[in-house]
């Protein structure tokens, strides 16, 4: 069974196609196709390569429509196909940031699925409208089941201390409340985590970094979430590329009173111009901000500084809610690809039972045990794996479908 996902954000669209025979297996298999668009305004960048190593890469002039076409167009057709037809796709899965109070588990999309998804797009504004979008593009390409699975799936369950905002009670009946996001790949982190650490899930209280171009994190207990740092929206709680994450609501009104700042002036200054960007005035880039360190430049140095000391602030506040932690685990760009980072934020956790093993944090960029010998944590690095993710979900509801397709034998 052939299973294609498309991963949408707010600027970039990441897709895979994989292949499931009997059972998605333990570990993540390499995708048959992979494929990435980058936006720009009308301008967009797509890459593709198939599991040969053939590649296609190209710049185009065209509105985001005309790019997912290009790109889809590249998985049967082109240098880099890895199918002849979209009709050997049997199921397509999508990443749908926002899924409200009634969308938990994954489901098979219809008029009504969609239909709820268009109205929570008031509080995804970039996220559910760019994901409606490439459901409907994807349905005219494709004819097969689509699924979504909700990024805030996994926080459905947190308990009520942890949802309420300590506003007027009445927001919570308008649907003013925590949500959490990264759910798809914080769910899966805290599953890979254990079967590295060879322990039950069950058995596990699990701090889960996501440390990317947006960050959070996770406590995660008894399989599920029961405390994230991002709230009602993806801007709140840790520093974050461009985002501020959260800071004192005070300093809004303030602003809004003293500059006249609109609505969307404000938005464009927390979600875009703020974060290691806003701070360093160099770039969002971890890695830029890295080198400049090295250089000496000040702000850089402060940005770092400032990221580090919330999400140590941050892990700490998500092990007492837990009441201690087993496993804490770096997962997505940063937190993958950034010794660094692991080695600052773990180094004033010890009394929480942290301690790094050095040689084991420089080393490769895989899924591994990063702790010391001696560490009561298991500090883990965990590639964000999202689409596969995804794709199992797809593979249990396609082959649901299949079965109950089935005719029953006449005995």
């Amino acid at each position: 069974m052939k299973i294609l996902v498309l991963n949408a954000g707010s600027s970039t669209l990441k897709s895979m196609l994989f292949e499931i025979e009997q059972a998605p297996p333990e570990n993540p298999p390499a995708p048959l196709w992979q494929g990435k668009i980058e936006w720009r305004g009308n301008e967009a960048q797509i890459n593709s390569r198939n599991n040969h190593g053939d590649q296609h890469s190209e710049r185009v002039s065209l509105p985001r429509q005309g790019s997912l076409l290009r790109l889809l167009d590249s998985l049967w057709s082109g240098r880099a196909r890895a199918i002849s037809s979209p009709t050997e796709i049997s199921a397509v899965g999508h990443r749908v940031v926002q899924g409200g109070l009634k969308y938990e588990e994954p489901v098979l999309l219809n008029t009504e699925v969609e239909s709820a998804i268009a109205s929570l797009s008031q509080i995804a504004p970039l996220h559910n409208q760019t994901e409606l979008e490439v459901i409907r593009i994807a349905r005219e390409k494709i004819n097969a089941p689509q699924v979504a699975m909700f990024d805030t799936g996994f926080h459905r369950r947190m308990p009520d201390a942890a949802v309420v905002y300590p506003g007027p009670y009445e927001w919570l009946s308008e649907g003013i409340r925590r949500y959490g996001f990264h759910g798809i790949n914080h769910q899966y982190c805290a599953e890979r985590a254990a079967q590295l650490l060879r322990r039950e899930l069950t058995s596990l209280k699990i701090v889960s970094c996501h440390l990317g171009s947006g960050c959070s994190l996770a406590a995660i207990q008894n399989r599920r979430s029961v405390d994230t740092t991002m709230g009602f929206t993806p801007l709140e709680g840790l520093m974050m590329a461009t985002r501020s994450g959260s800071i004192d609501p005070g300093l809004l009104t303030y602003l809004l009173q003293r500059d006249g700042c609109t609505s969307q002036e404000l938005y464009e200054i927390l979600n875009t111009k703020s974060g290691l960007l806003g701070i360093s005035g160099l770039s969002s880039d971890m890695r830029d901000i890295l080198a400049a360190m090295k250089e000496g430049h000040a702000r850089a140095t402060l940005a770092f500084e400032i990221f580090i000391h919330r999400l140590r602030s941050g892990i700490g506040a998500m092990a007492a809610v837990l009441g201690g932690m087993d496993a804490l685990v770096f997962t997505a760009g940063i937190g993958e690809n950034s010794p660094e980072v692991r080695a600052a934020a773990c180094a004033n956790l010890r009394h929480l039972g942290v301690a790094l093993d050095e040689q084991k944090n420089n080393g490769p960029s895989s899924d591994r045990i990063v702790s010391a010998a001696d560490s009561a944590v298991g500090v883990l690095v965990i590639r964000a794996q999202e689409e596969w993710a995804i794709a199992r979900e797809c593979w249990k509801i396609a082959s649901s479908i299949g079965r109950a397709a089935q005719p029953t034998a006449i005995i």
